[in-house]
């Protein structure tokens, strides 16, 4: 086997400014405006906005973190044409349940992290599912696992889970498929967007689920699926486990946009939509400190339909996670909340969650709320703000509970 070299420079690590600012009301009754006039409003909802400055990238990572993923991540045949004949082996994937991989594309990191890259009718472009499976997975070919599936915040990427060491517990098998900059883990109202076809429910649900069952030695029932997300992905999770109890008996959120009767809420859903990343950029130099953005702009009707009242907010009322009637879908799930209370987001989120676990206690569906405040009971990287200094720590403290919960099933 040859040698290989591996130059690498790392960019200054990611500063942010979650300094809270007020928010200006928006009406949801108001007379609806051009797409301009849109962008302009609900602009001035979330700036002032050091607050949002890269804050709503929910997902931002160090620039270290970053690069060590860039760094270590090869295709299989990379790794062979490079040399490496002992390149880490992978259990054989095949096509089906609607997805297609594409040829080459697949990056293996090691036996037991590697990313696939599929194609499906459900949704335009490829896109990656990135695994981690337990260290025994390969020693132990008689036995079969839980699986975990995590969702990340919008304009992230499934790499984002580099930064949460406790989604490669041994103990459970952890999916983390594509959710999109702003797929919002549902089916589009639109699909005649600049996004091309938006299918992110069915992707996941009928797709995704079935593949892994498919082709990993999973446990393929309820008691042991979890899915697990934050920011965006924390509404994903409450929505998907409200929408399939069939298929998850856990479900946990991560100061998520959980509550869509808040219009704070929904102002960042639209922001998504309107690509308003301008004003809550950390930095204006290039580099992992930008925002990446959520991709082209689309009608902010594009994912819910109309998000005012007066134009019929139906679709809206219809998936909000804090509403009695969907609550009442997780009578026999297990249910958990994180979030903090700092900044301008979290101080929104714990708002949400509070209003989902007061909902849940009012329905007499047990679960579990942690509210860190400004993060000093739960970690020093944490000040309860809406990054991965407060999610890493929170997720070492949920995947134990998790494997336990696992086990205790059976």
């Amino acid at each position: 086997m040859r040698d290989a070299v591996l130059t690498l420079t790392l960019p200054p690590t990611l500063t942010l400014d979650l300094t809270p600012t007020p928010a200006m009301a928006l009406p949801l009754t108001r007379d609806k405006t051009s797409l301009t006039e849109e962008r302009t409003s609900v602009r001035s909802l979330l700036t002032g906005a050091t607050g949002f400055r890269a804050a709503l990238r929910a997902t931002a990572l160090t620039a270290a973190a970053v690069a060590t993923v860039a760094a270590t991540a090869l295709t299989g045949s990379a790794a062979h044409a490079a040399g490496f004949a002992d390149a880490p082996t992978i259990p054989a994937f095949t096509d089906g349940q609607g997805l297609t991989q594409v040829a080459g594309a697949t990056e293996v990191r090691s036996e037991t992290d590697f990313t696939l890259t599929v194609t499906t009718p459900q949704l335009s472009g490829r896109h990656k599912v990135r695994v981690f499976l337990p260290s025994g997975y390969s020693t132990e070919p008689g036995k079969r696992w839980p699986v975990t599936y995590f969702l990340h915040g919008g304009s992230g990427t499934v790499d984002d889970a580099a930064a949460a060491p406790a989604l490669r517990d041994d103990r459970t098998i952890t999916v983390v498929p594509d959710g999109g900059l702003k797929g919002w883990y549902a089916n589009w109202h639109m699909q005649n967007t600049a996004e091309g076809a938006a299918n992110w429910e069915t992707f996941h649900l009928q797709q995704v689920v079935p593949f892994i069952d498919a082709n990993l030695r999973t446990l393929p029932d309820r008691s042991h699926r979890a899915v697990v997300g934050l920011s965006m992905g924390g509404f994903g999770a409450l929505h998907y486990a409200q929408a399939r109890p069939d298929l998850f008996g856990h479900v946990a959120s991560l100061s998520g946009g959980i509550d869509f009767g808040l219009w704070e809420v929904r102002a960042a859903v639209l922001a998504t939509e309107l690509n308003l990343t301008g004003a809550w950029c950390a930095s204006t130099t290039s580099g992992t400190g930008d925002c990446t953005g959520y991709g082209p702009v689309v009608d902010s009707d594009a994912i819910f339909g109309s998000p005012y009242a007066i134009f019929n907010d139906r679709i809206w009322n219809e998936v909000n996670p804090a509403s009695l009637a969907n609550l009442g879908k997780l009578a026999n799930t297990g249910v958990t909340l994180y979030t903090g209370n700092q900044g301008l987001i979290d101080g929104k989120t714990a708002v949400a969650s509070t209003n989902v676990a007061n909902r849940l206690n009012q329905l007499g569906i047990p679960n579990r709320f942690v509210n860190y405040g400004n993060g000093s009971s739960l970690s020093p990287t944490c000040k309860g703000d809406h990054t991965y200094g407060c999610w890493a720590p929170a997720l070492a403290d949920y995947i134990p509970r998790l494997a336990n919960e696992f086990a205790q099933a059976g």
